[in-house]
């Protein structure tokens, strides 16, 4: 089975928000944050990627500025982890943050060394640490830059 990307839009969000429960709880954004997040068009950048059947399984989110973007939000159905979707999502929303600017920052916990390693395969490195980062589970955040050489 295929998946495409595409924008999301406010129609995707019962999608998105089961996906964030699945994958993020406690710490999960909610539905107005992200309707808030669609609003900023000029500044955001929201994508999901879909099945064969146009259904939600997977999504991210990009905040990019003319000095830096910062990787929002990024998560893939655990029933469609490790094939790649993640890596497709995340190369998509370097590519709008490369046009816009060479810095990219992220968090990711702590505890989550395979995400981690994830971004480091995307020429990401630590940079710091966030204690109490995640306010419900109280997880340490990692934070994560890359930087294009322009």
């Amino acid at each position: 089975m295929t998946v495409r990307l595409r924008e999301m839009t406010r129609d995707d969000l019962d999608a998105v928000m089961r996906l964030e429960e699945e994958l993020f709880a406690p710490d999960t954004w909610t539905r107005s944050m992200y309707r808030e997040e669609l609003g900023m068009r000029d500044t955001r950048h929201y994508l999901v990627a879909v099945d064969d059947a146009d259904a939600v399984v997977g999504y991210a989110g990009l905040i990019a500025y003319p000095e830096e973007a910062h990787v929002a939000t990024i998560g893939v159905s655990g029933a469609r982890q490790g094939e790649g979707i993640g890596g497709t999502l995340l190369d998509a929303l370097l590519a709008e943050a490369d046009r816009r600017t060479p810095v990219v920052l992220l968090e990711v916990r702590a505890d989550d060394e395979p995400t981690q390693a994830f971004y480091r395969r995307r020429g990401f490195v630590e940079i710091g640490r966030r204690p109490n980062y995640y306010p419900l589970s109280g997880a340490d955040a990692v934070v994560m830059r890359r930087e294009v050489l322009r």
